[in-house]
């Protein structure tokens, strides 16, 4: 039996290469770029472990449950860690960030995510990198949620550890990730005495073996099928052009607050400014007496396609995820979206209004 998957000559390095470089374009760095073969929780510890240990005074920025886990990651790294912790609803600023370097000014490291598509909030990382850099930290992003969605510059923001994935915004695969890697940050990895080598974690294996070989022979075999998706998403990105793909999440953004406060019912954008809200998932809030993940499953019945969610943990009570991001950035993913919530709280006797929903959709998408 043969399948187009199954039977294709294998990947070259030359070729993993290029789709290397490709990453690169998109992130217009020219910092290394490792494509990591496996989700991006892969680069995003690896990257933490290979750069933290004793010694090192991190500051932690929570905005979502992910700078939850890069604290705990830290902390069992050895790493002293000061958590600067903000609303959910919210973003944090620089200046906090500043505040905290001033009370804590031996701070030597700062991770922060940049989109949380959990919560639907988004940070000003240009802003925070010039207070970064004034620190003299080494700076650590993830921008798995925005990349694509909004602009992400490793080298214009000061960001030494640039962590994407292709599964959201980019509309591309989830078993490859990528790490963008400065030479200060590949420096503070040869001095780390606990940096994981001889490991799947390791960043350095792959500094040794891949970029200083000249990337002639893979260490290993490739996630073939993975690759080759991350490929054709990047030319597709190329293709259409990254402002117009950014320009499609932006818009789905807007409309899904619009329609939202049009539809009433209860709901409410749960990220309070537009300005902190993320153009890749737009988090609404539901009414007092209405459980989120119960809407979500009614509106779901209608068409199990749509892009929506309950919010994670504790939040899967009062929180839905429109997650409007890749071949969702659409109007009618959005306005179909609205309409299910719409109908869903029509049933409970809430009232909306889905045709005024729908032409705020339709007034944001002209």
């Amino acid at each position: 039996m043969t399948h187009p998957f199954l039977d294709l000559p294998p990947l070259s390095a030359e070729r993993f290469a290029a789709i290397e470089d490709g990453v690169a374009r998109l992130l217009g760095t020219r910092q290394d770029v490792l494509i990591t073969q496996g989700e991006a929780l892969l680069p995003l510890e690896g990257a933490i472990r290979s750069a933290a240990g004793p010694g090192t005074v991190a500051l932690n920025v929570i905005t979502g449950p992910y700078g939850q886990t890069f604290g705990d990651w830290l902390r069992d790294a050895g790493a002293t860690v000061h958590d600067l912790s903000v609303p959910f609803h919210t973003a944090v600023t620089a200046e906090q960030v500043r505040e905290a370097f001033a009370e804590h000014p031996e701070i030597d490291f700062v991770s922060l995510v940049h989109a949380e598509a959990a919560t639907g909030n988004t940070n000003p990382v240009a802003e925070i990198g010039e207070a970064v850099r004034e620190q003299g930290a080494l700076f650590y992003l993830d921008a798995v949620a925005s990349v694509g969605a909004e602009p992400v510059l490793p080298d214009a923001w000061g960001v030494d550890l640039c962590v994407i994935g292709a599964q959201k915004a980019m509309g591309g695969p989830a078993g490859v990730s990528a790490i963008s890697v400065s030479e200060r940050a590949w420096a503070r990895m040869a001095a780390n005495p606990n940096a994981p080598r001889r490991s799947y974690l390791s960043l350095l294996d792959w500094k040794d073996r891949w970029i200083d070989a000249g990337r002639k022979a893979l260490p290993h075999a490739p996630a073939q099928l993975e690759m080759l998706a991350l490929e054709a998403c990047l030319e597709r990105i190329e293709a259409d052009g990254p402002e117009a793909v950014m320009a499609r999440h932006r818009r789905a953004a807007l409309a899904s607050r619009a329609g939202a406060v049009a539809l009433g019912g209860g709901l409410e954008p749960y990220v309070y400014a537009e300005r902190d809200a993320a153009p890749v998932a737009t988090t609404l809030r539901v009414p007092s007496g209405v459980v989120a993940s119960e809407l979500v499953a009614r509106a779901l019945e209608s068409d199990p396609a749509l892009p929506l969610a309950a919010g994670g943990g504790a939040l899967a009570r009062e929180m839905i995820r429109v997650n409007h991001y890749g071949p969702d950035a659409t109007r009618d993913a959005v306005a179909n979206s609205l309409a299910a919530l719409g109908a869903a709280l029509a049933e409970r006797g809430a009232p909306v209004d889905p045709a005024g929903a729908r032409r705020a959709v339709e007034n944001i998408w002209r």
